[in-house]
Order: structure tokens, then C-alpha cells, then sequence
């Protein structure tokens, strides 16, 4: 499973975190930002299957998008 929201497309992001300490440079401050991703249960189906359970990002879970979404 990609660490990414099905609705939105919100993905993993690189950050930079710069640490000058008195002239020692050291540039491997680089890390991996990750989305939130929760479990969401989907809506039943018409037919009275369940819609099963998906990871969003707390954005989308916020907002309801999830209610609408079609897997």
C-alpha cells in the first residue's frame, strides 16, 4: 500500500532542515514527510455489502470526501 490518500493524492514530501553549528556544515538533515493516513469504513453499498475500509489523510476524513468516494 502506497503511502498516499486515494481522494486527494496527497503523498510523502521531502523537508529540509538546515543546522549550522558554529561553521560545522553537515547536509544529511533530509527526511521523508508522510501524510496522516487513517482508517476510514466506507458506506454500505445499495446491494447491503459493506464498502469495505480504506487509509485517507485526516483532510479528507475532516471534510466527509470519504462518503462519496467509489472504490
Amino acid at each position: 500500500m502506497a503511502k498516499e490518500c486515494p481522494i486527494c493524492k496527497k503523498g510523502t514530501q521531502m523537508g529540509v532542515k538546515r543546522v549550522l553549528l558554529r561553521g560545522k556544515y553537515n547536509p544529511t538533515k533530509k527526511t521523508r514527510k508522510y501524510p496522516n493516513l487513517q482508517w476510514a469504513t466506507l458506506p454500505a453499498r445499495t446491494g447491503g455489502t459493506s464498502g469495505g475500509r480504506i487509509k485517507i489523510c485526516t483532510d479528507c476524513l475532516k471534510k466527509g470526501k470519504y462518503l462519496s468516494f467509489k472504490k
